[in-house]
């Protein structure tokens, strides 16, 4: 352990804005970046806008709309009445592999939730009761080896039904909202025991040999306690996974058109240190449109994007040029196996295609580094020479620059100097490459952390 790496408790105490003189709201997000020189603009990587996709209530082999709401009934005994015993208890492997390949040719990628204790049949990381060990075993190789490269894997707490005393792994013994991880049991916690009960779901992905860059809260998990679910989840993942220096969470989406999604950069701090640490929170901009938590409620392409490609929830954020991060459940992507939310989600991916060009595919961490970069990224500039200073690095990022015609433009990082490449048309331009708009440079390359010279000849 490094001599200032920081124990969760000790980091919920200490946490501070630290290394800049940043504008911060009340909810510790990041609002301006003071050095930021009025010549130059960060734009999307790629100068292209980030699309991602969100899959909650997916685990190993179980439905957890299945197994989950008698649970749910138990508690709101008037309410969660639809019949469960006519729902498939499996969502099985061969879907997955369904999945991932049409995902894979399309270039999708996303977060993809992997429940530890789903719905309390059993743990991932030992057995679960109706399977088989070795059924297990394939389930887990599957998401490692070919979902984990395109997806983030999140625990979505620990059981995504009843709460777990982490000192027992048993469920608490009352079947009571307050008992219930999506409603009243995190929303007076404090950030150090919302904090152990997180490290304790990633934890158990640790064990099954899944890499975790953040979380995914169940229904109403912390949405009247978000501040210390921040600090959370920053905390949890770092002493779980080590010096991982920006942490995530998806815990909110927003539906209306004036709504922005543009994540949350929180708690910012030893920016000018070896161990730069935040949080982001990603934010979704669509309901689940697609078939529903528990696969019952089909849904529609058109509050997606409609079949003229004129309208839609995807066009609203996709046209404003913010991150365009849809939300789905797994249960309702299968759908019983009749595969309507798949469906759904493939015809809404056709328009997309049919409609843009300049769509860019990332992982929920992806888009979080890159905001993260974007807000506390400090920036000089005399019109000839840039200077940057990144406590995060940042693949494709990406500047608009106020500038004459650039005859040479060289990178300068970590003693090595490279000269980028001069494309013609925004549809070319990748890390390493500039082109040239009438009196701007828009410049991509690889932003590494620490110092950074641009030179503009």
């Amino acid at each position: 352990m490094k001599p200032n790496h920081l124990t969760r408790r000790n980091f919920v105490r200490q946490a501070t804005l630290t290394g800049a003189s940043l504008i911060v709201g009340a909810d510790r997000s990041v609002l301006a970046r003071p050095f930021q020189n009025h010549q130059v603009a960060v734009l999307n990587p790629k100068d292209q806008v980030p699309i991602s996709f969100i899959i909650d209530d997916s685990t190993t082999l179980v439905n957890m709309a299945y197994f989950g709401i008698p649970q749910f009934q138990e508690v709101f005994p008037d309410q969660y009445l639809q019949d469960w015993r006519k729902l498939p208890r499996e969502i099985p492997d061969d879907f997955v592999r369904e999945f991932r390949d049409y995902c894979q040719a399309h270039g999708v990628k996303g977060k993809y939730s992997i429940v530890p204790y789903p719905a309390c049949t059993g743990w991932v990381d030992r057995f679960i009761p109706g399977w088989t060990k070795q059924e297990l075993q394939e389930s887990l190789q599957l998401v490692r080896e070919t979902m984990q490269p395109d997806w983030d894997i999140h625990p979505e707490m620990v059981s995504h039904t009843r709460v777990i005393d982490v000192k027992t792994g048993r469920p608490f013994p009352d079947a009571h909202e307050k008992y219930m991880e999506n409603w009243g049991w995190s929303q007076d916690k404090s950030a150090d025991e919302l904090g152990e009960y997180l490290a304790y779901a990633l934890k158990v992905l640790k064990n099954a040999g899944l890499h975790c860059q953040g979380v995914t809260t169940p229904g109403g998990f912390g949405s009247q306690n978000k501040e210390n679910l921040a600090k959370a989840t920053l905390a949890a993942v770092r002493e779980v996974y080590g010096e991982v220096d920006v942490t995530h969470y998806f815990r909110d989406l927003y539906t209306e058109p004036d709504e922005s999604v543009v994540p949350l950069v929180k708690y910012p701090a030893d920016l000018h240190s070896d161990h730069p640490s935040c949080v982001v929170s990603v934010i979704g901009c669509t309901g689940d449109w697609f078939g529903g938590w528990d696969g019952l409620t089909p849904g529609s392409v058109d509050q997606f994007i409609t079949e003229d490609l004129s309208k839609g929830r995807m066009v609203e954020v996709i046209n404003r040029g913010e991150p365009a991060i849809m939300v789905c459940h797994w249960p309702g992507i299968y759908y019983n196996g009749q595969k309507t939310g798949f469906k759904i989600f493939q015809e809404v991916v056709r328009r997309l295609e049919q409609k843009y060009g300049n769509l860019n595919w990332m992982k929920n961490s992806e888009i979080a580094r890159y905001w993260a970069a974007k807000a506390l990224t400090e920036i000089t500039f005399d019109g000839q020479r840039m200077h940057l200073y990144a406590p995060f690095a940042a693949d494709s990022f990406t500047l608009q620059v106020n500038v004459r015609p650039v005859n040479v433009l060289t990178l300068q990082s970590k003693g090595q100097s490279v000269k980028l490449e001069k494309v013609t048309s925004k549809q070319q331009l990748k890390s390493g490459c500039y082109y040239q708009q009438h009196e701007q440079a828009v410049i991509c390359f690889d932003l590494p952390r620490g110092n950074t010279e641009l030179l503009i000849g």
